[in-house]
């Protein structure tokens, strides 16, 4: 199994202690907690997307490119990009940039999103989420993969032979498909044969395996081979130690305070409390034996290739310990146990010279 770490950039002052990070303390957390990943042997560092309070993702692509700069192998994923309300060029335009300037170690996910306020903010209905997703998403394939594009639609104003700059630098760009509630999703990743990934984050195990089932049936259906899908599954949220007992009363204080937020409440989870979730949801709370055997049995039901994890909303002293303990004592069990040949090929990493010389093209590795 290979493994992610990712951010929503939630700042919320501490359920414990009260400290609260300003907006600047927050992003140099973030920069941190990536070059940490990339020390502790993850595979990659995600930023989602979100636009209110408390979360600080705004701008996935520039936050991105702020770690890119700070570090040199940890894949950058996009968790995910709320394609279904952005512009298909200034996402091409932004987002090959972020390429670039990372030596090839860009991957997307795209999805809707689940945070209702979006919609407004750039002028779209809840209602035709799905439409303007499935829209946008072949518009951006065409801008990535083709040059002078015509194109006419319902979300944006028509195309004329447009190429934007700059091209991606990896000859085609990773797009995984997030999914959480609708088989709309599963439906496109599976119809152009890309990998799927699941949020797994507020519900039972049955709901996500069900989508991942339905998923599975349509690569068939479009004549992609099902054996070999990619997919990549959330966790919850992280919290080791060495008893369940002491996991459990050291993280409800943040369980309960970001489950009573308006943006975990839209969510809708069907779990009465913390010990609920542990029981019957996703969460990775107890011991690292506990947390393996949970993982190995989240597995078992969905086949999925690639976790991530968050350490949001806990102290600063607490993240670095979560991660540590995570990377030591629950990880190497996973990739022996799980073993994963997804990213097996390193990112594609150039070196420029100061001053351009003629030279041949590089060679590009495939990403799976």
């Amino acid at each position: 199994m290979k493994f992610a770490l990712f951010s929503l950039m939630m700042n919320l002052p501490n359920a414990i202690t009260g400290e609260a990070f300003t907006t600047q303390q927050k992003f140099q957390n973030i920069l941190e907690q990536a070059k940490l990943a990339e020390r502790l042997g993850f595979d990659a560092y995600g930023i989602g997307e979100r636009h209110g309070a408390p979360f600080l993702s705004s701008s996935p692509p520039v936050v991105l490119t702020a770690v890119a700069a700070t570090t040199s192998r940890i894949r950058l994923l996009t968790t995910v990009t709320v394609l279904s309300v952005l512009d298909p060029v200034r996402v091409a335009e932004d987002y090959a940039t972020l390429d670039q300037l990372s030596g090839g170690r860009l991957e997307m996910i795209i999805g809707k999103g689940n945070d209702p306020r979006h919609y407004p903010l750039f002028g779209i209905t809840e209602e035709e989420q799905w439409d303007s997703l499935g829209e946008r998403y072949r518009l951006l394939k065409r801008l990535w993969t083709e040059e002078e594009v015509t194109w006419e639609g319902t979300y944006r104003p028509p195309l004329d032979k447009v190429t934007t700059q700059p091209r991606p630098l990896q000859q085609s760009i990773p797009i995984w498909h997030g999914s959480a509630s609708s088989t709309l999703s599963t439906e496109l990743a599976a119809q152009y044969g890309e990998p799927l990934f699941t949020s797994n984050s507020f519900h039972p195990q049955a709901k996500y395996k069900a989508l991942i089932d339905h998923y599975r049936e349509r690569l068939d259906h479009y004549g992609h081979d099902a054996e070999r899908a990619v997919i990549g599954s959330g966790a919850g949220s992280l919290y080791l130690a060495n008893t369940r007992e002491e996991a459990l009363r050291r993280y409800k204080p943040y369980y309960d305070t970001f489950h009573a937020t308006a943006s975990a409440q839209h969510n809708q989870s069907p779990f009465k409390d913390l010990e609920d979730n542990i029981a019957n949801g996703p969460v990775l709370i107890g011991s690292p034996d506990q947390v393996v055997e949970k993982i190995v049995n989240y597995h078992a039901a969905y086949g999925h290739q690639v976790l991530s994890i968050s350490v949001d909303g806990l102290s600063h002293s607490e993240q670095l310990e979560q991660l540590e303990r995570f990377a030591g004592e629950v990880a190497p069990v996973l990739r022996r146990e799980l073993p994963s040949s997804v990213w097996d090929n390193a990112p594609l990493l150039t070196q420029q010279p100061a001053t351009p010389t003629p030279s041949a093209p590089p060679a590009i590795s495939p990403i799976f």
